[in-house]
């Protein structure tokens, strides 16, 4: 697909962005969004698949048209609101409205966005249906339904409002699902909710040489406060660390104040507003590291990551590709550290196996990182999906 079959404004976003050529999905997938086929697609963390369907929607949308008629859906709040921030900054200078409807943000400012008549909504499934409920949401001019990170929303129990929201839209309406794993049963019931949808997967032999490094330290249990200490202070990057027990996450934030490392704690339960401060944060770079649970991460995309921390070893394959993807996005480097015990080192070895990437051991001395005989030889390549 040619950027000058987009429309004008489409085209100058483009080049303002600085993107130079489609990704693998954005190929694969766009011409199909704008065939208006109903769409199952599985493309890795950081492979550009929110324009992958952005940029064809924003082509069809009719400006002229004062109906909503385009509904995205995202597992979080976040991810809704980023995914709105891209929508924005391609209809700069045009006709085209937008809307997040997002769910513990004011509902008397969302009826006041509704008035104004966008065409385009993002937001949350349970805020969404809310408001269709009240009848202040109108679906009887919705086109297409996009289904973002639809793993995700199959995984925290959010399918069941999706089918609803979608049985309040006419039949000619088409869907898409978009995530970075497809799981058999999130692919099932999409198929059953379209209309005999195409099926896109972006393997690896897809995606440019990873230029990502996964590394890991081995210590004893007792000292992996200290490796993670070590491993910010030799860092100036931005560095997330996944913790798998949402109630040690303040203990180990304490641990860290103590040792002189500031950490921000992300998690699930949090206010909006105080996720909203902790991420500005963060992303301003006035906060070097991040303290989350897979739960807290849900839905966030964050710009120049520079590393992604296993502090606790993750038990399932998704998790590692998941938590990883958070770094080295859109072919940037990035480097994925995991902190484990003896006990183990079989178990990553197993895992860089099942996802045929080079997982290299390492120690610290002296405030460098040392090499030490990996474990196993693979050719670095892009995580499996």
């Amino acid at each position: 697909m040619e950027l000058t079959n987009l429309k004008p404004f489409l085209q100058e976003a483009w080049k303002k962005a600085r993107f130079t050529k489609w990704t693998a999905v954005q190929e694969k997938a766009m011409p199909l969004v704008l065939e208006g086929k109903d769409l199952i697609v599985e493309s890795p963390t950081g492979t550009g698949k929110t324009l992958a369907y952005i940029l064809p929607l924003l082509e069809k949308i009719q400006e002229d048209n004062k109906n909503v008629q385009v509904v995205i859906l995202a597992p979080t709040r976040e991810l809704a609101m980023q995914i709105h921030q891209v929508i924005q900054t391609f209809t700069l200078g045009t006709n085209i409205l937008s809307i997040s409807l997002i769910g513990g943000a004011d509902m008397n400012r969302q009826l006041e966005k509704l008035k104004k008549h966008p065409q385009l909504v993002v937001g949350t499934p349970n805020r969404i249906k809310e408001l269709i409920q009240a009848k202040k949401l109108k679906m009887h001019e919705v086109k297409t339904i996009v289904v973002d990170e639809a793993d995700q929303i199959f995984q925290m129990k959010l399918l069941e409002m999706v089918q609803d929201i979608v049985k309040t839209t006419l039949k000619d309406r088409r869907i898409l699902f978009f995530s970075a794993t497809i799981s058999a049963k999130a692919e099932q019931i999409g198929k059953e909710m379209m209309n005999q949808p195409e099926i896109i997967r972006v393997s690896p032999k897809d995606l440019p040489e990873s230029a990502v490094d996964h590394i890991y330290f081995v210590c004893d249990r007792r000292d992996k406060v200290d490796v993670l200490r070590r491993i910010v202070k030799m860092n100036k990057g931005k560095l997330m660390a996944f913790v798998q027990d949402v109630n040690e996450i303040e203990e180990l934030a304490a641990k860290l104040k103590f040792k002189g490392i500031a950490a921000g704690i992300l998690q699930g339960s949090a206010w909006k507003t105080e996720r909203e401060a902790m991420m500005k944060k963060f992303r301003d770079g006035s906060l070097q590291l991040l303290l989350t649970t897979d739960l807290g991460a849900r839905g966030l995309d964050i710009e120049n990551v520079t590393h992604v921390i296993h502090f606790d070893f993750p038990e399932q394959k998704d998790q590692y590709i998941h938590r990883s993807g958070r770094t080295g996005r859109m072919g940037r480097k990035g480097t994925v550290i995991s902190i484990i015990t003896q006990r183990q080192e079989a178990a990553i070895s197993k895992m860089g196996k099942e996802l045929g990437i080079s997982i290299e051991k390492k120690t610290l001395h002296m405030g460098q990182v040392v090499e030490e005989k990996p474990t196993f030889e693979r050719k670095k390549k892009p995580l499996k999906r």
